[in-house]
């Protein structure tokens, strides 16, 4: 069985080449069984009735899965990787430079005891948590010897470098379809209020999609020459007067996002003047939180605390839908935030999207068991890349 759609009160599913809902088998008004585009179109109702509701306020969560693109059922290496792909490119690459440590030098020299490799197998094993692993790296280099110190610490760098150089994409619209996806959720949102964009990538997919439509993108940075860090860029709006002898009408710009990249980015830098904004070219060393436990105190420090206090207020406001995209919830500091909110937000709807709804992680099963409690909240098996903002769309009942 796979689950395509699961709200509240629907269960969409195939199973054995038949659509079902709620555990009846779909048939249409002749008693014939339900095609794939009638089951679509099914979802897309279902999923309408949910998101277009009377929102304020419209907060889309971005993560990895998201920069993803498959093709033909397998990833294309050229976007978006997950975190056991960079783990496996961080392997090979320490492997082929003797003047560095391998992957499972450092798993023994930090006493980290899941096996980096399958035995006997060419691989990297599946148990290997890139963010545990590198958590255990961090804390136990104050305690390598002084002979392997400088080569424990080059390996270390490398390890960060490539994960920038593995992140550091350049957006193509003929292959990724962020800009549909804006522009679809974007044509939800009403004036004055502005569609927010939340991300826990580093690259510049978003900026890039945004500003080949027309986009203003509200980041937090400042519109000077030198753009700098200025968390209250956020409340601000682009309006001009209307001229009006009875009246003093205000007209706001459209097509405005904010966004706020939680861990970081590949354009940020920081100087003796604060953080800074710059070309991807022009940073050698961009400010990110790194996959690691340690994240969670990194989050307390500026930029970050600014930018995440900014998304738990999001979260609270009234009348708000928030739809995520390629989010596992495996992030436990960004999950308890959203399973809070749901909890003490009455009128916040969340939609979960990714490529498998059928996940089992603690906190995934966290918000499906606050669905089985009635909150809104509701599940869509759909990807940023494919058909996510097919799903989005209007409805519209032929």
């Amino acid at each position: 069985m796979t689950t395509y759609y699961l709200s509240p009160k629907s269960n969409y599913y195939i199973e054995e080449g038949k659509y079902f809902k709620n555990e009846e088998e779909l048939k249409d008004d002749k008693d014939q069984p339900f095609t794939e585009v009638m089951f679509k179109s099914a979802i897309k109702k279902a999923n309408s009735a949910f998101i277009h509701r009377a929102y304020s306020n419209i907060i889309v969560l971005i993560g990895a899965g998201a920069s993803v693109r498959c093709e033909d059922g397998a990833i294309d290496a050229r976007f978006g990787k997950t975190v056991l792909m960079l783990a496996e490119k961080i392997n090979e690459a320490l492997k082929q430079d003797d003047s560095l440590f391998t992957l499972q030098e450092l798993a023994d020299f930090c006493k980290y005891t899941v096996p980096v490799e399958f035995e006997g197998e060419h691989g990297l094993n599946r148990e290997f948590n890139l963010e545990d692993f590198l958590s255990d790296l961090i804390a136990f280099k104050k305690y390598v010897s002084q002979e392997n110190a400088d080569k424990y610490e080059a390996s270390e760098n490398e390890i960060f470098k490539l994960i920038i150089d593995n992140t550091s994409y350049e957006y193509d619209k003929n292959y990724l379809k962020h800009a549909t996806f804006i522009n679809t959720v974007s044509h939800l949102v009403k004036s004055p209020s502005k569609l927010t964009v939340v991300t826990t990538n580093y690259d510049t997919l978003i900026e890039d999609a945004a500003d080949g439509m027309g986009y203003t993108v509200m980041d937090g940075f400042t519109f000077s020459h030198r753009p700098y860090f200025d968390s209250d860029m956020f409340e601000w709006n682009l309006v001009k007067d209307i001229e009006n002898i009875k009246t003093n009408e205000l007209e706001y710009k459209k097509n405005i996002i904010n966004l706020l990249k939680l861990h970081g980015s590949l354009t940020w830098e920081r100087d003796n003047k604060g953080i800074r904004r710059k070309e991807k070219k022009e940073v050698n060393k961009p400010i990110m939180i790194f996959p690691s436990s340690d994240k969670y105190m990194q989050s307390y420090q500026e930029p970050y605390f600014e930018l995440f206090t900014k998304f738990q207020e999001l979260l609270k406001r009234p009348n708000t839908l928030f739809i995520t995209s390629g989010f596992s919830f495996a992030d436990n500091h960004i999950s308890q935030m959203i399973y809070q909110a749901v909890i003490h937000n009455k009128s916040l709807g969340v939609l979960i999207t990714d490529y498998e709804i059928d996940q089992n992680n603690e906190n995934w099963n966290k918000m499906k068991n606050l669905m089985s409690q009635n909150y809104q909240v509701a599940f869509l098996r759909a990807t940023m890349n494919d058909n996510l903002s097919e799903y989005l769309g209007e409805y519209y009942d032929n």
